[in-house]
């Protein structure tokens, strides 16, 4: 074997560094959110725990030194116990333009899936929507991930590469939108295509010609919004305050994450105003912000 696989495999300990990107976890278990515990599932399913437990260290120390999060792959440099940083990168294959069409045409069906995202959460019924547009949001398996480290070590995944999935996991954890970035839409695209798609046709007509949910024909009026049909308001007055689900279940629901005071604002189609030669939201946001932290902080 080379001389430089003896010198690797007789320092295990890394090489210390100063201003590297640390887990935010300090100890357990990596990733918060559902949807990061989900990816990091994939990359417990090889099995390999030792492996994963250093990289979990190696994580948590700060070694992985630069971390670059694009359309289908992440590139990064880990310091080990070598001067010379490894390079690793980690790609997944993106949905093709079809694909992403399709999930923008059912995101756009639903507006509480854009509200949720941009307020920092990713509903679990986007992996559905992602499903009936045949392809899974999550890698099912090491077999959709290609991963690669300079350093000699032949397994997969090297503690090098574990240290990158655990510091990709809090990216996802701290923004939903970098999941779907690394699936091959940015954020903004996203939303320019959500903001100007239409979902699909949730009317048609009735037989006496009259659209659905319009005044007209032999039935009730119907109300519909979002793809889902009401029955008639006179209908559902016993019940129409009921939650749907008891108290008990309804505590046990996760908390969402605070909504961002801007949200509407990210919500509406941006204003083509300027004032004082600025977007009319640049000057719009940090007024909620402001309010917000005077609603929080009266005095």
């Amino acid at each position: 074997m080379s001389e430089r696989y003896f010198r690797w495999a007789e320092s295990p300990r890394p090489i210390a560094v100063e201003g590297g990107i640390k887990a935010r976890s300090q100890r357990g278990a990596i990733g918060e959110r559902w949807w990061s515990r989900r990816f990091i599932a994939v990359l417990e399913s090889y099995g390999m725990s030792g492996r994963l437990q250093r990289g979990r260290n190696y994580a948590r120390r700060g070694q992985v030194l630069e971390f670059t999060l694009g359309i289908g792959r992440v590139i990064a440099r880990v310091q080990g116990s070598l001067p010379q940083p490894y390079v690793v990168s980690i790609t997944v294959l993106p949905l093709t333009a079809a694909q992403w069409r399709e999930v923008e045409s059912r995101l756009a069906a639903q507006a509480l899936f854009r509200a949720r995202l941009l307020a920092g959460e990713m509903p679990p019924e986007i992996e559905q929507v992602f499903a009936d547009a045949g392809t899974p949001l999550f890698p099912r398996s090491g077999r959709d991930l290609t991963m690669h480290c300079s350093c000699p070590d032949w397994e997969v995944p090297c503690k090098h590469l574990a240290a990158v999935c655990y510091v990709l996991a809090e990216a996802f954890d701290a923004d939903p939108f970098e999941m779907l970035a690394w699936r091959g839409k940015a954020r903004e695209d996203l939303l320019t295509a959500l903001r100007g798609t239409r979902g699909p046709a949730t009317g048609g007509t009735t037989p006496g010609g009259a659209a659905s949910g319009a005044p007209g024909g032999d039935s009730p009026a119907r109300v519909v919004l979002a793809g889902v049909t009401a029955p008639p308001l006179e209908e559902s007055l016993a019940d129409f305050w009921s939650p749907g689900l008891s108290q008990a279940r309804l505590h046990a629901l996760p908390q969402s994450p605070p909504a961002p005071p801007d949200l509407l604002l990210r919500l509406a189609d941006p204003p083509l105003v300027e004032a004082r030669g600025q977007p009319l939201l640049d000057i719009l946001a940090p007024a909620y912000a402001r309010l917000e932290r005077k609603r929080d902080d009266p005095a």
